[in-house]
């Protein structure tokens, strides 16, 4: 089989909404080759490190390469992709100095190259995301996610994945109900399976989304407590009473529902928005607080804010 290789570079701002895009028009495999990866120190608590090459990043942003059987329906679909790409640029996410270039590859090289660039990664003191592939001892009381990046809707790398998990871990209670709108690779709903959650419904438009994230789920065993729905938003979900709604998805969309939002959580219920990028910030906080949830708090990871925010009490 013949495939072929998209090269983009890009911003780490953007990293996850080319990802997503490359992976909704088919892409078997992302990779994601971030400087940041090698200039951060990546030692981890018994003292290894990652045996990260210079050469294999690039001198500046980030690079994403998404591998494509290569049909006569890719090649015809390659300039859509490239300018769906661009159009992200209409949401405010940064692209950088955009390059978009198309590689012809053998079948070795796109089954494992974007494998070398996935490694653990600890989102807070005691939760860290591990490849499926990767061998990983554990601390005591340790909690481990794993993922397999292979379809990349949300690795956990992403500011905005990280900053989820650690609300999560803040506000989570033992038993709380939680809904994951937008879920992606199902991450937040494993994190949350693992923090103690009771039942978890996770929902997202993409047929491909929620094949990843039944994937990650099962896994992880937690489908007994994750359910996973193919469902735009919160539209005709009439669970209420919820105790956490949380949603890694960009501003546009959060701006779409936060009234749902306010009737699907409890009264103390919390909700956990992140995706947001910081020029659009306050404009969420305004249609929050304009649903009726108060602020709670804002926490923010380079160019990107999540803001935390409750129903009252009734």
């Amino acid at each position: 089989m013949e495939w072929s290789e998209v090269e983009v570079h890009t911003t780490n701002e953007a990293v996850e909404p080319v990802a997503n895009v490359l992976t909704e028009f088919g892409a078997a495999g992302v990779s994601i080759e971030d400087v940041a990866d090698f200039l951060r120190e990546r030692e981890d608590k018994f003292g290894e490190i990652y045996a990260l090459r210079r050469e294999d990043y690039p001198e500046d942003g980030v690079i994403i390469k998404a591998y494509f059987l290569k049909t006569t329906e890719f090649v015809e679909q390659i300039p859509e992709i490239e300018q769906t790409l661009k159009n992200l640029s209409t949401f405010d996410i940064p692209l950088g100095k955009f390059q978009f270039v198309v590689n012809d590859v053998d079948d070795e090289e796109w089954a494992t190259a974007w494998k070398k660039y996935y490694h653990p990664v600890q989102i807070t003191d005691r939760i860290t995301i591990v490849p499926s592939w990767e061998s990983y001892t554990p601390s005591a009381n340790e909690i481990i996610i794993e993922l397999d990046p292979g379809m990349a809707f949300g690795t956990g790398t992403h500011p905005t994945t990280q900053l989820c998990i650690r609300a999560l871990s803040n506000y989570l209670q033992p038993g709380d109900e939680v809904i994951d709108v937008g879920t992606g690779s199902g991450v937040l709903s494993i994190a949350s399976a693992k923090l103690g959650a009771k039942s978890i419904l996770a929902t997202d438009l993409d047929e491909i989304a929620t094949r990843a994230a039944e994937e990650n789920i099962t896994l992880n065993k937690t489908e007994h407590i994750i359910t996973v729905k193919q469902n735009n938003l919160l539209q005709d979900i009439n669970k209420t009473d919820v105790d956490i709604v949380v949603a890694n998805i960009l501003a546009e969309v959060i701006l779409l529902f936060p009234e749902d939002v306010y009737r699907a959580l409890k009264p103390g219920g919390i909700f956990i928005a992140s995706g947001i990028i910081e020029d659009k910030a306050k404009v969420v906080e305004e249609a929050l607080k304009k649903a009726g949830l108060v602020i709670e708090k804002m926490e923010q990871q380079g160019d990107w804010v999540a803001i935390i925010s409750k129903r009252g009490v009734e």
